[in-house]
């Protein structure tokens, strides 16, 4: 008897410990179903682990590019002037702009984090979807060891449906957006 519950509790932890090397999905690992919203935890969360040139300084990267500063562009004469074409009074309050220049946009307050600032513009959520369950070195070290797909926890890698979501003829100052050359000039991927 005793034998058997030693055999029985060690295979359980073999089982939970992946021997088979088959990608733990979110309801294995965390029991969620995938269907719920997950929280946007805002840039500064993405920032401990994403900001030495040893990673590959993506949160520098960001923060450098016009997508960090998409909220600010909206307080601006010529973001007004283009406001007024469509009836917009205020860029940074209207669903027509704050669509495509901060992240979380539409979300119910209940799912934005403690560091999630409006004013960071287009943040790392917007084009990886929101971190509440993959935002720790926990989940990002199984993600990145294939433990996990980074999938079931909401990590997104884009591709060009999730840049022309906005890049697109609803913005009014949409020049064409070729995805390939906007891609190189925005990519801040981790060195291998």
């Amino acid at each position: 008897m005793k034998t058997s519950l030693v055999l029985t509790v060690v295979a359980l932890f073999l089982i939970s410990f992946n021997v088979n090397n088959h990608v733990v999905t979110l309801t294995e690992e965390y029991g969620a179903t995938g269907d719920e919203q997950r929280a946007f935890v805002g840039a500064d969360k993405c920032k401990p682990c994403h900001m030495s040139e040893k990673k590959g300084a993506q949160y520098k990267s960001w923060k450098e590019s016009k997508h960090a500063g998409a909220f600010a562009t909206l307080a601006t004469d010529k973001a007004k002037e283009l406001g007024a074409k469509v009836g917009v009074t205020n860029p940074q309050e209207d669903a027509k702009c704050l669509k495509c220049h901060i992240d979380g946009f539409g979300v119910d307050a209940k799912f934005l984090g403690e560091k999630y600032k409006k004013e960071d513009g287009v943040g790392c959520e917007s084009c990886h979807g929101a971190g509440g369950d993959y935002w720790t070195k926990q989940v990002m070290t199984d993600i990145s060891t294939k433990k996990i797909d980074g999938a079931t926890v909401g990590l997104v890698k884009p591709v060009e449906e999730t840049c022309k979501k906005c890049h697109n003829e609803e913005s009014p100052t949409f020049a064409g957006f070729n995805f390939e050359e906007m891609f190189k000039k925005i990519a801040h991927p981790m060195p291998k």
